[in-house]
């Protein structure tokens, strides 16, 4: 009997532990809601790290961009200051994955909003309608819009919507893919690439990297709503972004940030979105 009472136990401790480590694992952030941490004071928000004029982390060690902006904007409106925001790295693929997780408190980052992901989570917004665009070299005129591709040489990222939406739509150009958009502007700026595609505020980002370079060829083809991505059913925190939203396209914050992250690239600031709350 003691043998089997200290099998037992033993056993239990094991599913205690495994337990506890199972529930560690599966929690990955912080308990309350994003309105919960604006209270005491702090906020974390989800951006791209690598998105030049949107979400960009700096070599040292700040960040900037037009996704950066209304993310301080909306935590302000919010009651929380900039140096109270955590930036965390928000992969295209793990966005819906740490919202439901709780590692964020919302995220910013070039996040189209569409059915399948609002079976995961909310959306405020669009804070931004993006569109795909060409981007080409300064003195390029032959390209003026997506029917004067033929023949030309058009860059876009593997297994990209804008990739497959210029195989389908416009096949007499020609279309080459590669691994990332840096490939796709370096081809551009050797005369390798004629054009290179995707959202036109992305392509103003690599623009403005190299002011004269490049310009934005400035008709675009698609559309893509921009939203901030918030916890499924958080109605409370998706109304108060939503708020923000249109309180800083009101007061002419939006048009400012904008014409800030995408200096010298011939981007021009479109009418601003209007508010889906639905």
């Amino acid at each position: 009997m003691r043998i089997n009472r200290a099998v037992r136990v033993g056993v239990g401790a094991v599913a205690l532990a495994l337990a506890a480590t199972v529930t560690a694992a599966c929690g990955g952030g912080d308990e309350g809601s994003a309105l919960d941490h604006a209270k005491e004071g702090k906020l974390t928000v989800g951006i791209k790290f690598d998105q030049p004029g949107l979400g960009l982390r700096n070599t040292d060690g700040t960040y900037s961009g037009f996704d950066v902006e209304v993310a301080k904007y909306v935590a302000d409106k919010l009651g929380v200051k900039p140096e109270a925001i955590t930036f965390k790295e928000t992969p295209s693929a793990q966005r819906e994955t740490m919202i439901e997780n709780g590692q964020v408190d919302f995220i910013v980052a070039t996040y189209s909003i569409n059915d399948k992901r609002k079976e995961k989570v909310d959306f405020a917004g669009p804070y931004y309608v993006a569109g795909q665009d060409l981007l080409v070299r300064a003195d390029n005129t032959d390209i003026t819009g997506p029917d004067s591709l033929a023949g030309k040489k058009v860059c876009s990222v593997k297994g990209s919507t804008p990739a497959q939406n210029i195989e389908k739509n416009y096949p007499q150009a020609q279309l080459q893919t590669y691994d990332t958009y840096s490939l796709c502007l370096e081809g551009l700026r050797g005369g390798a690439i004629d054009a290179m595609t995707t959202d036109d505020v992305i392509l103003a980002g690599y623009a403005a990297q190299a002011p004269g370079t490049y310009k934005l060829v400035g008709k675009t083809f698609t559309t893509e709503n921009y939203g901030i991505g918030v916890k499924k059913d958080d109605t409370e925190a998706r109304t108060k972004i939503n708020d923000a939203i249109e309180a800083m396209i009101a007061d002419g914050s939006w048009k400012a940030a904008l014409e800030k992250s995408f200096p010298g690239t011939g981007f021009k600031v479109p009418e601003p979105p209007k508010v889906d709350r639905y």
